[in-house]
């Protein structure tokens, strides 16, 4: 009788420690599975934090526009036209400024010999007209533009925002990457030059 009251207790420490080990296990994966979920949401944060990648580089908002736009391969007509305008200074300041930043490819898309025109010392006030007509002041990110919306650019005259199957239109360009944030405002890549209308 003794024996076998010997062989029930040892019989139940093993199965107690076995159990206690499968728990032991279940909470490492569960520690495991939570610290991957920990990671994972780490790595959204962080992504959210470090910015956009356009043309071959990370926009972060710790710079401003400027900053952000020369380090973009898709934006070098773009930069060389903000500097020959001389309006590198102003979207270097405090904004917020919404800036339509169209790529080299809507540049070239142009008539032929317009950007080389634009540039051109002795056209700089009709450059900085083309430009200013790219900028709104205030900070407009995608989720504040609705369609039939007109933004007031810089230049004066507005500019019709059209949202169809969740294609945004700024006039007759489309935008193809949207909330760049920089320090100083928003920048939305499209995929054309606007002209202002002439008066």
């Amino acid at each position: 009788m003794k024996k076998s009251i010997l062989n029930f207790v040892m019989a139940a420490a093993v199965v107690a420690t076995s159990i206690t080990a499968c728990n032991s296990n279940k909470q490492a994966e569960e520690n495991k599975d939570s610290m991957a979920m920990d990671s994972s949401a780490t790595e959204m944060d962080t992504m959210a934090t470090e910015g956009v990648m356009v043309g071959g580089a990370m926009m972060v908002p710790s710079k401003n526009i400027v900053e952000n736009a020369v380090m973009s391969s898709d934006h070098t007509t773009l930069v060389a036209a903000v500097t020959a305008a001389g309006l590198a200074e102003t979207l270097s300041g405090t904004g917020p400024f919404t800036v339509f930043a169209p790529t080299n490819e809507a540049f070239a898309a142009l008539p032929a010999g317009t950007v080389d025109n634009l540039l051109k010392p002795a056209m700089k006030a009709d450059l900085t007209k083309v430009l200013t007509y790219h900028v709104v002041a205030g900070s407009y990110k995608a989720a504040d533009l609705q369609d039939g919306m007109e933004l007031t650019t810089v230049e004066g005259q507005k500019l019709k925002v059209s949202i169809k199957d969740g294609v945004v239109m700024v006039g007759d360009a489309k935008v193809t990457t949207a909330d760049v944030i920089s320090s100083n405002g928003v920048t939305h890549v499209i995929d054309a030059v606007l002209l202002p209308p002439t008066k």
